[in-house]
């Protein structure tokens, strides 16, 4: 009888329905891959970087940018949380992402590859 009854308890309750694990808090939108673009350079702090990251979950877009191998290519500023670029930094990567406002040069972080250890 007890084991009926905890198998009862176990297998009852109310299931979860949607997706949102915090119900009333607003998820954000998915990324938009039509939006997406892929840029190769090396990953720099920046010159007026902070001495450390606040916090390792805060998206900082003034501490890391990607610099481009050649002439007259843009930098970007590079909007991530510390651990996501600071193993990057002199290397040589392919980050995609997304402009954080069109025709910016803060690009959101989505992926980084690296490409060579050391950049020319």
């Amino acid at each position: 009888m007890m084991l009926a009854l905890l198998l009862v308890a176990q297998i009852g309750g109310t299931p979860i329905s949607g997706g949102n694990p915090t119900p009333g808090t607003s998820q954000p939108d998915p990324p938009s891959v039509a939006d997406r673009i892929t840029v190769t350079g090396c990953v720099q702090l920046a010159k007026d970087a902070p001495k450390a990251a606040p916090d390792g979950n805060t998206v900082l877009d003034s501490r890391y940018v990607l610099t481009p191998e050649g002439p007259g290519k843009l930098t970007y500023k590079l909007a991530a949380i510390e651990s996501q670029l600071s193993p990057f930094v002199g290397a040589k990567v392919e980050i995609s992402g997304e402009p954080k406002t069109s025709g910016s040069n803060v690009l959101q972080v989505e992926f980084v590859q690296k490409l060579a250890s050391h950049c020319r």
